[in-house]
C-alpha cells in the first residue's frame, strides 16, 4: 500500500485523465532503489480502468540483446502488426525476430512502433509501463523514446521508471518525475507497521533518518528486528549483510585514520545516533572532532543534530569489522558517557556489553533495570537484559536462577530455541525443588509453543502436580497450561486426555482470593469437561466477564486471552469474542510478545471470517505466517483454513486441507484435524456437494473440540437435510439444542432457528426462518445472516412462493458477494435463477472500481463509522482510512460519506 505520495499520485491521475481524453503522454520516473517507483506503477495499473495496460521490465542480463526489450512490449499486441505499412512491418517483424532478413533500419523501426502503439489505442486508450528502463537495451530504448516524443492525440502513455544514479541518454528531454524517501511520519508508520514489537522512538527516529524514508531499505532493517535483536538494546546485525557490500565497506575503512574508524565503531555502537553523547564517549577514548571530516568525505557518515549513517547496512559493517576489544571499548566509553540518573537501563547495556568477564555488580544491574527496558523495547528488550546477566554471573546458583528468568522472558519474546538454551544452564546450577518445578514446566511450555501436540499435556500435568504443594499460584497456572495443550492435542491425546486432565485440575489447589480471570477459566474449563458443557457455563461465563473488564492484569491475563477466544467461540458469544480478540491484539502488540502475537492475530483473523471480512483476516494471517517464520514458533493454520473455505474456491482450499490435516497428525493436534473436517463441511455446503459434506460433518462431530462442535453441528443438520438423511440430522439438531438452549444468545438461538427450520414445515418453518435472520441481524456474525436467508430462500422457492424467495436469495447473494465468499455466492445465484430474476453480476460497478478493503471502508463510512472506528475494526491507522476514503470518493465520483450509502 501506499504510504503518503499524494503529489505523485496527483501526477499520475492527471496523466490518466489525459489519455482517457484522447491525448497522448510520456512521463520519467527516477529514483533510487527501493523509493517507490515500482509501487508508483501498480497505482497506475489500478487506477487504468476503461484502459489497457502493457508492462514490461528491464532485465539486466538482456541488456545486450538488441530489440529484447521491445520484443516484451510488442508480444501481447502482435496480432496488429499486419495493419501497419509493409515496410514498419516488416522492419519491426526482423526486429522482434518474427522473420529473417539484414539488421532493421531503427528508424523504421520507431515509427512501426509509433504505428503499432496508435493501432492498439484506437479501440481503448493504452498505458505502457516500461520498468527498470536502465537496464532496457539501447534499441529498444531508442525506439521506445522515439516514439513517445512523437505521440500526441492517440490516447497513449509512455511512463518509464529508471534509477536515478543511471544514466539513460536515451530518456533525456522528457517530461520528468523524481522520486525521494517517505516523508518522516510516513516513513516511521511504515517501519512500525513492518516490526513485529515495540521500538524506542529514538531508534525509530535514527532508523528513519538513515533511510532518509527510503520504503525497501526500511523493510530490509525491520527483517533484521526479530526477537533476539530485542528492538531498542539489540547489536547491530550483519545477518542481511551480503558478503560482497561488507568486504566493500571493509576495504572503505581500512582506508579511514584509525580515530575516524573508532569514532565511526561509537557511532555503530550507540543505537539512538545522539551526536553529544557520541563526542563525549569518543572523547574519552582520546578522538578529537577532525575525526569525523574523513568519514564525512568518504560519505559514510553525517554528524549534525543526528548521527546518521548513509545506510543502516554501512552501521552493521562497522560494528563487525571491528574486534572484539574494539568494540568493548566503545560499548566502555559509551557506559561512562551516559547518565546513570537520566538513561540508567542504556548505560547498564553499555557496560554489560564492554565486560568481557562475569562482573556481578553489572549483572544485578541489568536484572533489575529488565522490567525498565522492557517498557522501551517489549518483552524482547527484558529477555535480551537477563541473558546478558546470566553470562556475567559467576555465582553458580544465581546463575541458574538468572538463567530461568531469562528463559521465561525469551520464551514469551518467541525464542523457544534461546529459551531452551538458557535452560540447559540453568540445569547445570544448584536448583531447589521449586525453581526445579518451574524449569520442568518452562520445558513442558517450550514443548507446546514449538509443537502443539500429544506430547505437551502430560508433561504440564505433571508440572503441574509437582508444583501444588510448592507454589499454589504457579500450579494453577500450569493446570490450565495443561488443560489448553490438551484442548489442541484433542483426539490424539493418549492416556490422559482432556477429560482426564480437566479432572485432575478439579483437585487444583484452590485460588486466592478474589480469583484471576485465569482461575475462574480454569475451574469453568476443567467442570465443562468433567462435568458437561452446560455445568461449566456459569463459571466460564463469569471468566470472560473478568478479561474484558480486568485491565489490572493487562500483561497476565494477555497469555489467555486466546483461550478465552476460544471458549466466547465455543459458547456463541460474538460480542465478547470481538472484544477479547481484539484486546489480545492490543496486549500482544504492546508489550512485543511475538510468542503470543500470532496467535492473537489468527484468533482475531477468524472474528474477521464470521464477519465476512475477509480482506481484513488475510492481511492479519499474513502477519501472523511471518512472524512464526521468523521465531520458529509452531505456526497457526486454523484462520487460513477457515478463511479459505468461506472463500469457496476448490482446488486451493482442497489443497489446504490436506496439507492442514498432513500437518495437524504429523504434531498430533486432534483439534487441527477437527477443523480441517469442519471446514471441508463448509466448503462442500457452499458447492452444493452435500454428501461429501455430510462426511466431513459426521467426522468432524465425533469429538468435543472447544469452539467447534456446535458449528460443525450446524453443517451436518444442513448437509443432512440436503443429503435426504433426516435421521442424521435430527440427531444433530438434539445435540446441537442442548447447546444452543444452554447458551442463550441471539448467535446460538439464531443457529438453532435456522436449523430447526430446515427439518420443519408450513407455518413453523416460515416462523423459524424469520427467528433466524432476526436473530442473527442482532450479532456480528454476518455469514450465519447470509446463510441464513439463503436457506429461507430455498425453501421459499421449493413452495411455490417466488416473490418472497427472490427478496431473500437477492439478499443473501448481495451479502455474500460484497463479502467475495465465491461458493455460496454462486449456490444463492442458481436459485435466483431459478426464480425468474437474473442475479445481479459480482462486476458491478462498485465491486469492479473498488479493492476488497476500500469496499469494507466504503461500507463501515457509509454506516456513519469514523475514520478511528473503521481502524479500530480493521486494524489499520484513522490515516490510512483517510488515504483510503480519499481514493474511494474520486473512483465513486462521491463528495461525502452520506452519499456512500447509496
Amino acid at each position: 500500500m501506499l504510504r503518503d505520495r499524494r503529489s505523485e499520485r496527483d501526477v499520475f491521475d492527471r496523466l490518466l485523465a489525459a489519455v482517457r481524453a484522447g491525448e497522448s503522454r510520456s512521463l520519467v520516473v527516477r529514483g533510487e532503489p527501493g523509493v517507490g517507483k515500482t509501487a508508483l506503477l501498480e497505482y497506475v495499473t489500478e487506477r487504468a480502468t476503461g484502459c489497457r495496460v502493457e508492462r514490461v521490465t528491464g532485465v539486466q542480463s538482456e541488456m545486450e540483446l538488441a530489440f529484447a526489450g521491445l520484443h516484451q512490449l510488442c508480444a501481447p499486441v502482435l496480432g496488429r502488426v499486419e495493419r501497419l505499412p509493409v515496410h514498419q512491418r516488416d522492419a519491426l517483424c526482423r526486429a522482434i525476430g518474427m522473420t529473417g532478413g539484414p539488421a532493421p533500419d531503427r528508424f523504421l523501426v520507431g515509427l512501426a512502433l509509433l504505428g503499432l502503439l496508435a493501432e492498439v489505442a484506437q479501440e481503448q486508450p493504452l498505458v505502457c509501463l516500461v520498468d527498470d528502463a536502465q537496464w532496457f537495451d539501447q534499441a529498444s530504448v531508442q525506439a521506445l523514446t522515439f516514439a513517445a516524443r512523437r505521440l500526441s492525440a492517440e490516447s497513449v502513455a509512455l511512463v518509464f521508471a529508471a534509477r536515478a544514479s543511471d544514466d539513460v541518454a536515451e530518456l533525456t528531454g522528457l517530461p520528468e518525475l523524481t522520486v525521494t524517501g517517505l516523508p518522516a511520519d510516513d516513513a516511521r508508520e511504515l517501519l512500525r507497521s513492518a516490526l513485529p514489537g515495540p521500538v524506542d522512538e529514538q531508534v525509530l527516529d535514527r532508523i528513519v533518518a538513515e533511510t532518509q524514508g527510503n520504503p525497501l531499505a526500511l523493510l530490509e532493517v525491520s527483517r533484521g528486528f526479530t526477537s533476539t535483536l530485542a528492538g531498542s538494546f539489540g547489536l547491530p546485525d550483519g545477518s542481511a549483510l551480503p558478503v560482497r557490500l561488507e568486504e566493500s565497506y571493509r576495504r572503505q575503512l581500512a582506508l579511514l585514520p584509525s580515530g575516524t574508524r573508532g569514532l565511526l565503531l561509537v557511532a555503530a555502537a550507540e543505537p539512538v545516533g545522539d551526536p553529544v553523547l557520541v563526542w563525549r564517549a569518543a572523547e574519552r577514548l582520546g578522538i578529537g572532532g577532525e575525526a569525523a571530516a574523513p568519514a564525512a568525505e568518504a560519505g559514510l557518515v553525517e554528524i549534525d543534530a543526528r548521527v546518521r549513517f548513509r545506510h543502516p547496512l554501512v552501521r552493521s559493517a562497522v560494528y563487525r569489522a571491528a574486534s572484539p576489544e574494539d568494540r568493548q571499548g566503545a560499548h566502555r566509553a559509551l557506559a561512562a558517557a551516559t547518565d546513570p540518573e537520566v538513561d540508567p537501563d542504556r548505560r547498564a547495556w553499555h557496560a554489560a556489553q564492554a565486560a568481557c568477564e562475569p562482573v556481578e555488580d553489572v549483572a544485578a544491574e541489568l536484572e533489575r533495570l529488565a522490567h525498565r527496558a522492557q517498557g522501551r523495547g517489549g518483552v524482547a528488550a527484558a529477555a535480551a537484559f537477563l541473558e546478558r546477566a546470566t553470562h556475567l554471573t559467576s555465582d553458580s546458583a544465581r546463575r541458574s536462577v538468572r538463567a530461568l528468568a531469562a528463559a521465561q522472558a525469551k520464551l514469551e519474546a518467541g525464542a523457544p530455541g534461546a529459551a531452551s538454551g538458557l535452560l540447559a544452564t540453568a540445569e547445570m546450577g544448584s536448583l531447589d525443588e521449586l525453581q526445579r518445578a518451574r524449569l520442568e514446566r518452562m520445558r513442558a511450555q517450550i514443548a507446546f509453543a514449538r509443537n502443539r501436540g500429544s506430547d505437551a499435556p502430560p508433561l504440564l500435568l505433571d508440572a503441574a502436580v509437582r508444583l501444588s504443594p510448592l507454589d499454589a499460584r504457579q500450579a494453577r497456572e500450569t493446570y490450565l497450561e495443561a488443560l489448553a495443550a490438551a484442548v489442541y492435542a484433542g483426539r490424539t491425546n493418549s492416556g490422559r486426555g482432556v477429560t482426564e486432565v480437566a479432572e485432575a485440575a478439579l483437585a487444583a489447589p484452590p485460588p486466592s482470593s478474589p480469583p484471576r480471570p485465569l482461575d475462574l477459566l480454569l475451574d469453568g474449563l476443567a467442570m465443562r469437561y468433567a462435568e458437561g458443557y452446560a455445568a461449566g457455563l456459569p463459571m466460564l461465563r463469569r471468566a470472560l466477564h473478568a478479561f474484558r473488564h480486568d485491565r489490572e492484569h493487562d500483561e497476565e491475563n494477555g497469555r489467555w486471552l486466546w483461550l478465552a477466544c476460544l471458549v466466547a467461540q465455543d459458547i456463541c458469544d460474538d460480542e465478547t469474542w470481538h472484544a477479547l480478540a481484539t484486546q489480545q491484539v492490543r496486549v500482544a502488540r504492546g508489550v512485543g510478545a511475538l510468542k503470543v502475537l500470532p496467535i492473537a492475530l489468527t484468533y482475531r483473523a477468524a472474528v474477521h471470517v464470521q464477519a465476512g471480512e475477509l480482506t481484513a483476516a488475510s492481511t492479519l494471517i499474513e502477519e501472523s505466517d511471518s512472524i512464526t517464520a521468523a521465531t520458529g514458533i509452531c505456526s497457526l493454520r486454523s484462520s487460513s483454513l477457515m478463511l479459505a473455505a468461506w472463500r469457496g474456491r476448490e482446488a486451493q482450499t482442497v489443497e489446504l486441507i490436506e496439507a492442514g490435516v498432513q500437518h495437524a497428525t504429523r504434531r498430533g493436534e486432534g483439534r487441527g484435524i477437527t477443523l480441517c473436517e469442519y471446514v471441508t463441511a463448509v466448503l462442500h455446503n457452499g458447492l452444493g456437494r452435500y454428501p461429501a459434506a455430510l462426511v466431513a460433518a459426521q467426522q468432524a462431530c465425533a469429538h468435543d473440540d472447544l469452539g467447534l462442535l456446535s458449528w460443525a453441528l450446524s453443517e451436518l443438520v444442513e448437509a443432512g437435510v440436503r443429503s435426504g438423511r433426516s435421521e442424521l440430522a435430527a440427531d444433530a439438531l438434539r445435540r446441537l439444542c442442548e447447546r444452543t438452549r444452554a447458551s442463550g444468545t441471539e448467535w446460538a438461538l439464531g443457529i438453532e432457528a435456522r436449523s430447526c427450520a430446515l427439518l420443519s414445515d408450513g407455518r413453523d418453518a416460515d416462523n423459524l426462518y424469520q427467528d433466524a435472520i432476526d436473530r442473527l441481524a442482532r450479532c456480528r456474525i454476518t455469514v450465519q445472516l447470509a446463510r441464513a436467508n439463503l436457506v429461507y430462500g430455498e425453501w421459499l422457492r421449493r413452495k411455490g412462493r417466488r416473490a418472497d424467495a427472490r427478496e431473500r436469495l437477492r439478499t443473501a447473494h448481495e451479502l455474500f458477494t460484497e463479502m467475495e465468499i465465491e461458493a455460496f455466492a454462486q449456490r444463492a445465484a442458481r436459485e435466483l435463477s431459478a426464480t425468474g430474476e437474473q442475479p445481479r453480476s459480482a462486476a458491478d460497478p462498485v465491486n469492479s472500481l473498488l479493492t476488497g478493503q476500500e469496499r469494507q471502508i466504503a461500507q463501515l463510512a457509509g454506516k456513519g463509522l469514523s475514520n478511528p472506528e473503521i481502524g479500530a475494526r480493521l486494524f489499520i491507522s484513522p490515516r490510512t482510512v483517510e488515504w483510503h476514503l480519499h481514493k474511494i470518493f474520486a473512483k465513486l465520483n462521491v463528495t461525502s460519506r452520506k452519499q456512500l450509502r447509496g
